[in-house]
């Protein structure tokens, strides 16, 4: 007689092979959606450049579909006067285990990753508008609970000198089941800020990053 899989094995196995298809991922580095500059930063009558459109089921819809989802290449290298906005380093993804348990794969109780990013700008003379986008996933862990999963999420702005200007707080939810283990979120918001008179808005930049306080973050 064939002998059934208890449900703590299930999601300790159902993680540890996302996990594994998400590192395979990250060796090509996270994918972004940035969009190209128009020409009017470099002349023309308007004082007012903006970039193409960043979209929430956009970004959602990439980061369900994995990096086949995301236009990808230089381009997040490459701001042409919009400041960039990639996860603050270390920071896109965040582990949550038991009380006390902390590094122990098998008290895992959910990991948040961001995937994918995407930002369009607005220059205007001393002031640099971004609508930053950005999505990911929650898994289940095997000390999980199927239901709701909301984590926090700081957007924050740095000058040239990476001193923070701006500070953005957020939370991503998610519901996620023994049977659909990963759930998916997205977001789309807007910063504001003003730039020196001399100062090149490319030479600031938008980051984004899990709370990592909250009890059992590892």
């Amino acid at each position: 007689m064939t002998q059934s899989i208890p449900v703590a094995s299930r999601r300790a196995l159902t993680l540890a092979v996302s996990l594994w298809a998400a590192s395979l991922l990250a060796g090509c580095g996270m994918s972004s959606i940035t969009s190209g500059l128009g020409s009017g930063i470099l002349g023309g009558s308007s004082n007012k450049t903006e970039t193409g459109a960043v979209s929430e089921e956009q970004l959602l819809s990439a980061a369900q579909l994995g990096d086949a989802g995301a236009s990808t290449g230089g381009s997040i290298e490459v701001a042409h006067g919009c400041p960039r906005f990639v996860p603050w380093p270390r920071d896109n993804f965040v582990t949550i285990y038991e009380q006390g348990r902390v590094g122990d794969g098998m008290a895992i109780m959910h990991r948040g990753e961001i995937t994918k990013t995407a930002r369009e700008c607005s220059i205007e003379p001393g002031r640099v508008t971004v609508k930053y986008g950005f999505s990911g996933r929650v898994l289940l862990g095997p000390k999980g609970q199927p239901g709701p999963i909301s984590l926090p999420v700081s957007v924050f702005v740095t000058n040239e000198e990476r001193t923070r200007i701006t500070n953005d707080k957020m939370n991503v939810d998610v519901n996620v089941s023994v049977e659909n283990p990963i759930g998916y979120f997205s977001a789309v918001r807007t910063v504001t800020f003003e730039i020196p008179q001399g100062s090149r808005p490319g030479e600031y930049e938008v980051f984004v990053a899990f709370d990592r306080s909250i009890p059992g973050a590892g």
